[in-house]
């Protein structure tokens, strides 16, 4: 079994073009299920002797892990590949993760800042609404509160930069110099699936880069790790900034805010496509400059919009 495991994983990596986060994740779902075929003591069936049967009872030990459903949904979605592929390379007959049913999830319309909060939070940012006022938070010297500006100003651009273009924090960290071009305001992506798209980003974005590029060079002079030159966004050694990174900030940036929103990289993305919809762009635009493979996917957006404006409705209408 572990030598199809790796067979299959080759197959995501050169002939998929699977990221390398998704093929992470393929590889931990099919050991998981190798290791309930394989309780101590007991061989593992033939992989042509695996049937429904056995998926719906890996299926009910998740159930009893008290797993959620979008978990074991994403677990029977990465068995139903792995069957596919075995099916293709003449293993097993048969794919019998696709007799097995997905768990039905709830349609989640994710709350979407409005652009007036979603601008004020960004105004905010280097002023005193963002200054940390923790009982733990140290002392400040001379020395840590210039680092603190030098790292403002490319969270700043980060943040501006998610915004102005929808990109997945993956998509983020992953950009590099040649991918931008500063004067006509587009970018060069790599999405899922390795599968590129030209993305343009606005004025803010811009003026925020253009103030980050300094510090960016400030970094790669005195790296106090393998420096990644070809990287735009540098964490504070000079090693290309990671997506855990990214997460952290946004979160830190909403608290010193003092915001009481769950907020995420995502959460930019989503602002992104609500706002576009709403001043009029195209549901098949928005498709684009999200890489979007489906259009349904996009369409989520067209409910989060309509429950806003159901929201200024009840508030502003006198017979709400």
């Amino acid at each position: 079994m572990k030598q199809i495991i790796e067979k299959f994983i080759q197959y995501l990596r050169y002939e998929r073009n699977v990221s390398p986060d998704t093929i992470r994740e393929y590889r931990r779902d099919i050991q998981q299920f190798d290791a309930f075929l394989t309780p101590p003591g007991e061989k593992a069936p033939p992989l042509g002797e695996i049937d429904h049967r056995i998926v719906r009872e890996y299926v009910a030990s998740m159930y009893d892990r008290k797993l959620e459903r979008a978990s074991v949904a994403r677990r029977l979605a990465s068995l139903r590949t792995f069957f596919k592929f075995c099916v293709r390379e003449k293993l097993t007959a048969q794919n019998p993760a696709r007799l097995v049913a997905t768990p039905k999830l709830p349609k989640r319309v994710p709350r979407v800042l409005t652009a007036e909060e979603l601008n004020g939070f960004l105004d905010s940012l280097g002023s005193g609404a963002a200054k940390d006022k923790s009982k733990r938070a140290r002392k400040p010297t001379a020395r840590s509160e210039e680092e603190a500006k030098v790292i403002l100003k490319r969270d700043r651009a980060i943040l501006e930069l998610l915004y102005a273009s929808g990109l997945r924090v993956s998509e983020l960290v992953g950009l590099d110099l040649g991918e931008i071009d500063r004067r006509g305001q587009m970018l060069r992506v790599l999405g899922k699936g390795r599968k590129e798209r030209v993305v343009p980003y606005g004025g803010k974005a811009q003026t925020a880069l253009e103030a980050y590029w300094p510090v960016r060079d400030e970094i790669l002079a005195h790296p106090r790790t393998k420096a990644a030159p070809e990287a735009v966004f540098l964490n504070h050694l000079g090693g290309r900034l990671t997506d855990r990174s990214v997460h952290m900030l946004v979160r830190k940036y909403s608290r010193l805010a003092n915001v009481n929103w769950d907020m995420h990289p995502h959460s930019l993305r989503h602002a992104f496509a609500t706002h576009l919809l709403a001043d009029g762009a195209d549901l098949r635009a928005i498709q684009e400059l999200l890489g979007h493979v489906s259009l349904s996917t996009t369409q989520r957006y067209t409910q989060a919009s309509i429950r806003q404006l159901m929201e200024v409705y009840d508030k502003a209408h006198p017979h709400a």
